[in-house]
């Protein structure tokens, strides 16, 4: 009996397999002309421009109609997408959390998830991978970040009985071109309006036995690269896991690897990333161009395109007729010399050309002038590029007669409108980013977590906080605005010379003095002096401890400064219980210490 419910379970789990990896050919059959069109796009940014989609999806180079014709390319394609990463990369946001209310529990945990996010952001560099994200959005039209908890990561905190090591964890973002995403519904816009998503891509068949200790039959597969070239896998399997969110079935979500015939796992969705702590997709989507109607995004160097086409066949027929008029064309009585020779040798400088006695000599033939509709049509397409791409050559630009600071700024910051689009997709993406790692950190942290935070006075500080200190649902993302470092010096200049900045004392405060000298990169002069900020640290950590028991005032404390602070802790309590009330008479006592000492010392 044990027996037949053992093979029983198994042709369940063969079937359950077979089933998942059918639905992922078929997803991937409906999708191949948008497969092709990515691979079509990559070449073109590769230089490789003479190729074309057929009707079943496969990219294949086109023919020359004549043995003479010139196919050399043109490449305008790749400096523009490298001009539009240019500007996109500094699109990327400093994340910074903002408190839900002005509670100090809020404030502090805003405070400890901003840290957070630098730190993380600077161990698994974050940066670098948005930017190779974006640059595969600009290529295909979409991206996706994979956003994961690797258990086998951070600091090791002990061992187990079989000797290996434990980790804390860390969160893992890693890029994940559009190739491996398959969604369930192709007219889906976002992530939010599939119900399941497939994650498919080849891994060697030691991949899976190493993971999940199961032994799959691999063969020689080739993967395919959107600009060109193939990496032949050896023993390399399909490894499919799909997504699937919450029914009435199953309200936790499924997710279901398989990989060579073979159900490797099967189980809740496993991370509590989506918006009320749910269980979602670990992915976040991010566009170059979105389009009504459709999964995928569209780029621009699918635009840009037809212009190329056009662009190398201007180019090359110009310089076909500069080749006509160079070496010329030549006219030859039937006869009349070695016409065998003379295609072969040309006419060298010099050479002495021996024809019939009575025959008309070799002549070139009149190719006339070179048509001006060349130069205008080259000079239109060049234009139409600046145009779709959305960047331009600022020089041509000045060319218009604009001259004034003004009018200047204005062609600036028109060209950076241009890319608001795919700016702000950017910007979103990043933010998702965000919430998802402080989500898997509320997650998995546990109670005991070491981190280090940069505090307000750029000093690294060692913090150890709970998962329970992450409102992770209860922020929202700032991000800064797009503008150079050369425009924030500017603008602080004027500022400073209305008197903005200034205090009713005629004085600049610390932190607008801090501040500044930050924006112009001299933080190191007056950072390690400034100890106002660390009395209100101080301050902010009394303020936290009132809720635990009497707290002293030092000698040396700052009194104003710590008056200030403590009273708006006072206001912004919001009493709701007995517990409450005695953290709000140990503040009013500390505070009234406060100010008697200030009174002692006058």
């Amino acid at each position: 009996m044990e027996a037949r419910l053992q093979t029983a379970k198994e042709e369940a789990k063969r079937k359950k397999a077979q089933e998942i990896e059918a639905d992922f050919l078929a997803r991937r059959e409906a999708r191949r002309r948008l497969e092709g069109g990515w691979r079509l796009c990559g070449k073109f940014v590769a230089g490789e421009q003479y190729f074309d989609v057929t009707h079943d999806g496969e990219v294949e180079e086109e023919e020359k109609r004549f043995y003479w014709q010139s196919r050399r390319v043109f490449n305008r394609i790749a400096p523009a997408v490298d001009a539009r990463m240019a500007k996109l990369v500094r699109a990327v946001p400093k994340l910074k959390v903002r408190a839900f209310s002005g509670a100090e529990e809020d404030e502090m945990s805003a405070k400890l998830a901003t840290g957070i996010l630098q730190s993380v952001k600077d161990k698994i560099n974050l940066r670098a991978e948005i930017e190779k994200g974006t640059r595969w959005a600009e290529v295909c039209g979409s991206v996706f970040y994979k956003v994961i908890w690797d258990a086998e990561a951070g600091r090791q905190v002990g061992k187990r009985e079989d000797g290996s090591s434990v980790y804390e964890g860390e969160v893992s973002v890693s890029v994940t071109p559009p190739f491996e995403i398959f969604p369930d519904s192709l007219s889906a816009e976002n992530l939010a309006e599939t119900k399941s998503v497939i994650h498919a891509k080849v891994v060697p068949a030691a991949y899976i036995f190493e993971k999940f200790g199961v032994a799959v039959s691999g063969s020689n597969l080739s993967v395919g690269s959107p600009c060109g070239g193939e990496e032949v896998i050896k023993d390399g399997v399909v490894y499919v896991e799909r997504y699937t969110r919450g029914d009435k079935k199953f309200p936790r979500g499924r997710l279901e690897i398989a990989a060579g015939g073979e159900l490797l796992y099967e189980g809740d969705l496993p991370y509590l990333n989506g918006e009320g702590g749910v269980r979602d997709f670990p992915f976040v989507k991010q566009d170059c161009l979105s389009m009504p109607g459709s999964f995928f995004g569209h780029s621009v160097v699918e635009r840009l395109v037809p212009l190329q086409r056009a662009y190398n066949a201007v180019r090359n027929r110009k310089h076909e007729f500069l080749n006509r008029a160079t070496f010329g064309v030549l006219t030859v009585e039937d006869g009349s010399l070695d016409t065998e020779e003379l295609a072969d040798e040309g006419l060298a400088p010099g050479r002495v050309l021996v024809y019939r006695q009575g025959g008309i000599p070799p002549k070139f033939l009149d190719g006339g002038q070179l048509p001006a509709e060349f130069e205008r049509e080259e000079e239109w397409l060049e234009k139409e590029f600046s145009v779709l791409s959305g960047v331009s050559d600022f020089t041509q630009r000045l060319a218009t007669g604009v001259t004034s600071a003004t009018g200047l700024q204005l062609l600036l910051s028109q060209d950076t409108s241009r890319l608001q689009n795919t700016v702000l997709a950017v910007e979103n993406a990043t933010k998702e980013i965000g919430r998802h790692i402080l989500r898997l950190y509320k997650q998995f942290a546990g109670t005991a977590r070491l981190t280090t935070v940069t505090g307000e006075n750029e000093r690294a500080q060692v913090y150890y906080f709970n998962a329970s200190d992450l409102r992770a649902s209860d922020v929202t993302f700032e991000s800064e605005a797009i503008v150079s470092v050369e425009e924030k010096r500017e603008t602080l200049l004027r500022l400073y010379e209305a008197g903005i900045l200034q205090g009713e004392d005629g004085r600049v405060s610390v932190a607008h003095k801090n501040s500044i000298l930050e924006c112009f990169g001299l933080e190191t002069l007056d950072t390690s002096k400034d100890v106002s900020a660390l009395h209100i640290q101080k301050s902010a950590q009394e303020n936290l401890a009132f809720s635990k028991g009497e707290v002293s005032v030092d000698d040396f404390d700052d009194h104003p400064l710590h008056v200030a602070e403590h009273t708006k802790y006072l206001l912004s309590l919001s009493l709701q219980g007995e517990e409450d009330g005695e953290c709000k008479r140990r503040a009013v006592a500390h505070l009234k210490a406060h100010q008697q000492k200030i009174k002692d010392k006058e």
